[in-house]
C-alpha cells in the first residue's frame, strides 16, 4: 500500500517543510508516505465556493488512482493515536493505496468531503495549514510506530 499526503500549498515556512520531511523520512519502507501538494486558488475577488472547487479539482487530478480518498476537516472524526493507528493497520492490510488530502485556507470542497471513504479531524481547534500538515506526518509515524512496537510512542 501507497500512502499519499495531498495538500493545498505549495510554500510553507522553512520549519514547517522540515518538520513533515523529517517524519516523512523516518516513516519504514512498507508504510511510505508521499508527499504531493497543488497551488492554493488566488482571491482575486472569487466567493469561498468558487475558490474550493478550483482547488478540488486541482486535488482530485493529483489523487492516485484507484485510491481511497480520506479528507481531513474540522468537522471530521477525532480519532486517538490508536485509533488512527487501527485505522492504517486496516489500509495497510487492504493493499489499496490512501490519499489523506489536507484542503486550504477555506477548507474543503463539499464535493471532495462527498468523494471522501472518511473524513477525520485532527482538531476541533483552527490549525494553521503547516501545523495541521506536520501534525498528520507526525501522527502517521506515530502510528506506525505504534502498529510496529517501537517505543516512540507511549501509553
Amino acid at each position: 500500500m501507497r500512502l499519499t499526503l495531498l495538500a493545498v500549498g505549495d510554500k510553507l515556512p522553512a520549519w514547517a517543510e522540515a518538520a513533515t520531511a523529517e517524519y516523512l523520512k523516518r516513516m519504514p519502507r512498507e508504510a511510505r508516505v508521499e508527499l504531493a501538494t497543488v497551488k492554493p486558488q488566488k482571491r482575486a475577488g472569487q466567493a469561498v465556493e468558487a475558490l474550493r472547487q478550483a482547488e478540488a479539482t486541482r486535488l482530485l487530478d493529483k489523487q492516485p488512482p484507484g485510491s481511497r480518498l480520506v479528507a481531513l476537516d474540522e468537522h471530521g472524526s477525532q480519532v486517538s493515536t490508536r485509533e488512527l493507528a487501527d485505522l492504517l493497520a486496516r489500509w495497510m492490510a487492504s493493499g489499496q493505496d490512501t490519499c489523506l488530502v489536507i484542503g486550504g485556507a477555506d477548507g474543503l470542497a463539499p464535493a471532495i468531503l462527498a468523494r471522501a471513504e472518511a473524513t477525520l479531524a485532527l482538531s476541533r481547534l483552527t490549525l494553521p495549514h503547516a501545523m495541521a500538515r506536520v501534525l498528520l506526518a507526525e501522527q502517521l509515524y506515530r502510528a506506525v510506530s505504534l502498529l510496529n512496537h517501537h517505543p516512540y510512542h507511549r501509553e
